[in-house]
């Protein structure tokens, strides 16, 4: 790992993390050096660590001593390419290990991912069940599933024939896609405009693909973890968390993993604390960064007060 940079004005290190494979990927670093406590922030399928920011800003007001760790998935955000068929969830999970190992090795972590981010965390959990309890004392699972994505909400068009002829298409193409891309995104751009404005006259599903292809993330990266997130399973990693608090929150028009995945996940892990958060959408650590950050100040609150002794050595 080496140090890029430290930004004085809101105390953010920034750092490059080099995973196995050469993969550098950039992380922000906030808070003390010394905290008692690390918050690891994962985002989503193209989204960026920016996207939690005013999640980020909110939680350091409460928790001003925490120290929380964002960072850019490969393929995302400033983080480099990497070779498609790395765009796996067990590749992330890797890649996760790989930034705790670098910018947070000892103390207790409460580990957060959005969408597509709560998905790796889950898949950490499952490859590292004996974290869980020792370093790892807080999950939060924010709009995410743990598996059967193609059954509910928009996640049944994964295995719809379009996505295949999609991915194919990039494959071979993938110039004339991003092209595409480019195009799509400038008819889309008003739209955008207006919903943050407040405009919610736009239907969920039409607002959910407008965010899709407005994202910076490269076509080639957005194509090749849909089939990942197609086959995604980890159900398994679900008992695990019982032993810790959890947190599963989800927006109650999430179009993308509806509740009904929020509901099973909080239904399989004991004493979870279960959020809805009215008329918000999957992009819920957006739409409403202060519900979102005062189930996550919860959250750390009840991982403090129950953390075993061992985990402040760790």
């Amino acid at each position: 790992m080496s140090i890029v940079s430290t930004l004085a004005r809101s105390a953010q290190t920034r750092a490059v993390v080099r995973t196995e494979d050469g993969v550098a990927l950039e992380v922000r670093i906030h808070g003390p050096r010394q905290a008692d406590l690390t918050v690891v922030l994962s985002h989503g399928h193209c989204g960026h660590s920016e996207s939690w920011t005013p999640v980020r800003d909110a939680l350091l007001r409460q928790y001003p001593h925490a120290r929380i760790v964002c960072y850019d998935h490969r393929g995302h955000g400033d983080s480099a390419h990497a070779d498609r068929r790395t765009y796996t969830l067990e590749q992330l999970a890797d890649d996760l290990g790989t930034v705790l190992a670098a910018v947070a090795p000892t103390g207790p972590l409460i580990l957060v991912g959005h969408s597509m981010g709560g998905m790796s965390v889950l898949t950490y959990v499952s490859r590292n069940p004996y974290d869980i309890g020792t370093r790892v004392i807080g999950i939060g699972l924010i709009a995410t599933a743990a598996g059967n994505l193609t059954e509910a909400g928009l996640g049944r068009f994964l295995r719809h024939p379009v996505i295949s002829m999609f991915q194919a298409a990039v494959r071979y193409a993938p110039r004339l896609m991003h092209g595409a891309k480019l195009l799509a995104d400038k008819a889309f751009t008003p739209i955008i405009r207006n919903a943050r404005r407040g405009d919610r006259t736009l239907g969920t599903h039409w607002l959910t693909l407008a965010n899709a292809i407005h994202n910076q993330t490269p076509i080639v990266t957005m194509a090749a973890f849909l089939q990942a997130l197609a086959t995604y399973d980890r159900t398994d990693a679900l008992a695990a968390l019982s032993r810790i608090p959890t947190l599963v929150l989800c927006g109650s028009v999430d179009s993308l993993t509806p509740p009904s995945h929020s509901i099973a996940m909080a239904a399989a892990v004991d004493y979870s604390d279960l959020v809805l958060v009215e008329g918000a959408g999957h992009s819920v650590i957006i739409e409403q960064p202060t519900q979102v950050a005062d189930a996550l100040a919860r959250l750390i609150t009840r991982a403090h007060a129950t953390r075993p002794r061992s985990s402040v050595a760790a």
